[in-house]
């Protein structure tokens, strides 16, 4: 699930306190959760706009939950943008204001993915981390 699709196509919000968009991907992915579908979701999920519905969603799933910071500077970030399709949606300027360094969620397993980490590694350690979890007996 993407963030961005949900809050800036589907509810055409900009990412703003008390906004819609923490409720439509909590009930969204409760759906697909309830419907026995995985679900990964990603964006730039601010902690205090984000934290409590994730938190939420992690207390209540009965399945393996995994949470994931992807840790890069702006100057990165930026890089990487432009190689993006969406590149021309928005600017540096724009992505600047909405910068923060390690907004962590500060939830109990989550894993910070270095900058230097390649796509090849990040896959690998997420493949990982849901096989330990598969492995590892219910409420350990």
């Amino acid at each position: 699930m993407e963030q961005d699709y949900l809050r800036r196509i589907v509810l055409r919000e900009r990412d703003v306190d008390g906004g819609l968009a923490p409720e439509l991907i909590s009930q969204t992915a409760r759906l697909a959760l309830r419907h026995g579908y995985h679900v990964v979701l990603e964006g730039i999920l601010v902690s205090h706009r984000y934290g409590a519905m994730i938190s939420a969603l992690r207390r209540d799933h009965q399945g393996d939950t995994h949470v994931f910071y992807l840790d890069v500077t702006l100057e990165e970030t930026l890089r990487r943008h432009t190689l993006r399709p969406q590149a021309s949606e928005f600017t540096a300027e724009d992505m600047r204001g909405w910068y923060l360094h390690r907004d962590l969620l500060g939830l109990p397993g989550e894993m910070v993915i270095p900058q230097r980490s390649s796509l090849d590694e990040t896959v690998l350690l997420i493949e990982r981390a849901a096989a330990l979890a598969v492995l590892s007996p219910v409420g350990s």
